[in-house]
Parts: C-alpha cells; structure tokens; sequence
C-alpha cells in the first residue's frame, strides 16, 4: 500500500502570489505535479481547441493577453495557431515551465517574440501599462485561474479590482473570456467531477472536495487532487517509488454564478456585450455544465 503521507503537497494559501498574497505553487513541487495534471498542448481536448481558437478567430482577435498563463500551455497553443500572445502570471514557480517552452523553441520567431512577465491581478493594468497599447483583442482568464483569489475582506473586493484591472486592458469592442468551475453545483452536492474538458485527464485518481461555509455562506472550497504522476515523474517526487501517488490540495473562492455575472457587468458596464457558455456549449445544451465560461465583449463606447 502506497504511503500518501509521504507524498502529499499541502498548499493552503491567498490564491495568486505578490504584495502579501500568497502564491499557491510557490514550493515548485506542486507547480510540477499540477503541470502532470494539465498536461502539454496535446492533452487539451480538441472540443476546447476548436472553442477557443473558432471564437478568436471568429471575432477577428489577433493581439492576446493571457493573465493566467501558469505553465503556459494556453498561450503555447494559440502561439502555433498564429496568435500574437502576451503572457503573465503572478507564480515565478509556474512561469519558468512557460519561459523554458520558450527557450526551447526561441528559434521559432512567434515564439521569439512571446512576452512573459510574473504580474499581480490586483495591480495588473499598471504593471504592464507599457504593453497594454491601446488595449488587446482579447484578454484570456481561463482554467478555474480566477477562483484562486479569495475573498480576504468578505465583500469581494479584490475580485472586483483584478475584474476592472482586466477591463482596462480589453480595447473597445475587445473581449474577456473568463471561467470558473460550477461552483453552486459543487456547494449543492458536495462533489468535483474528476475528469475535466479542459485537460487529458488520465493522471487524475480523485478530486476530494470540502466546502466551509461562514455565516451560512460558502467561502472557500478545497480540493485534495489525488494525481498518479508515477508516468511522468521518476525522480524525488515519487520518493523513487514508481507506483507511488502525489497527494496536493488547493482552495478557491466559490464564485455563484449570479454574482459573477453581476460583478463583470460592474466592471464592464451595461452597453457591452454578454454571453455565457457551459463546457464550451450554449446553456440550452449543457444546463448543468461542469464549467462556465463568461465571454464579455467590451463597448465600443468604452
């Protein structure tokens, strides 16, 4: 029997990482599982693929920011659909996968001219004000990213900021594509679909999901991602054990879908554009989905 405790990344943490709040991956060791569990750019689902490249292209996007790029495998793939892509994240552990894809591949001139800079959601439009122009096609928060910030002061705030930080770098008529887990299915039944559209999945074993509630309200979900990366990684982290299993837990904010709603259009305002899809399908086809994803196009007014 496999010994999990010896195995087991625990990563209680304030979601993103600079000025105080801390950064989930911030051991490297989890960064690395948590790349196993993602896997690279051939593990993304082509259903997810053809969502996200047929919608960028469809609205003339060209010019990218991915504000939650981790270990850049979002940004990898829309570089070799031709996107011009700049990638941030608040993780120096996440970013150095990304940095070395694009040491690897330097000679490729997209990946030559990828940006990749460690930027904080909260202060994000002035720490890159100077790549911001006159704003980006589109601006991408995919993957669950967003529920890494928590609620520190009980009224959100902070999630407000980072969502106006993101309005300021989507140009007229641009959009934000932003995510986030079913979370009011999840507080409901207390469970997390271990496989994901998102990802090949075939390392995940289980998803433990706890729920605590403050005030009769849901505050923060933990997961307990039980991953086999016996596969993947030979070398310290499985202790020399190639059967062994790695064990690492993180906790999000439980955005409620309504009230994710509302917050963009505070952020975005009523003349733009709203439209909410579920597992990459209209809510008429997935009305329970596992995922939702926001897609917000920006008035042109703005």
């Amino acid at each position: 029997m496999t010994d999990l405790n010896t195995n087991t990344i625990t990563t209680r943490s304030l979601g993103i990482g600079s000025e105080g709040i801390k950064d989930q991956y911030a051991d490297g060791k989890a960064a690395k599982v948590w790349e196993i569990f993602i896997g690279d750019t051939n593990s993304r689902t082509q259903t997810y693929r053809n969502f996200l490249v047929g919608l960028l292209r469809a609205r003339g996007c060209k010019r990218i920011l991915d504000v939650a790029c981790g270990t850049g495998i979002d940004s990898i793939m829309l570089l070799e659909e031709g996107f011009e892509v700049i990638s941030v994240d608040a993780s120096d552990k996440m970013l150095k996968y990304a940095l070395k894809s694009r040491w690897n591949r330097r000679k490729e001139p997209q990946f030559d001219r990828w940006i990749i800079e460690e930027a904080n959601w909260l202060t994000l439009y002035d720490d890159i004000k100077d790549l911001v122009g006159n704003g980006f096609d589109a601006v991408l928060c995919l993957g669950n990213s967003f529920a890494h910030l928590l609620d520190s002061f009980g009224d959100q705030r902070e999630q407000r900021q980072a969502m106006n930080n993101f309005e300021k770098c989507v140009k007229p008529g641009g959009l934000l594509l932003i995510d986030h887990r079913n979370y009011d299915n999840i507080i409901s039944s207390g469970e997390t679909a271990s496989k994901c559209l998102y990802y090949n999945s075939n390392h995940t074993v289980d998803i433990k999901t706890s729920v605590l509630f403050i005030g009769r309200e849901p505050a923060l979900v933990t997961l307990d991602y039980l991953i086999d990366a016996s596969s993947a990684i030979k070398n310290s982290y499985t202790n020399g054990n190639e059967n062994s299993l790695s064990e690492f837990r993180l906790s999000y904010y439980p955005h409620r879908l309504e009230v994710f709603k509302s917050m963009l259009r505070d952020a975005f305002g009523g003349a733009s554009e709203y439209k909410i899809y579920g597992d990459f399908k209209t809510l008429e086809e997935a009305p329970v989905p596992d995922f939702y994803i926001h897609v917000v196009q920006k008035s042109m007014q703005a």
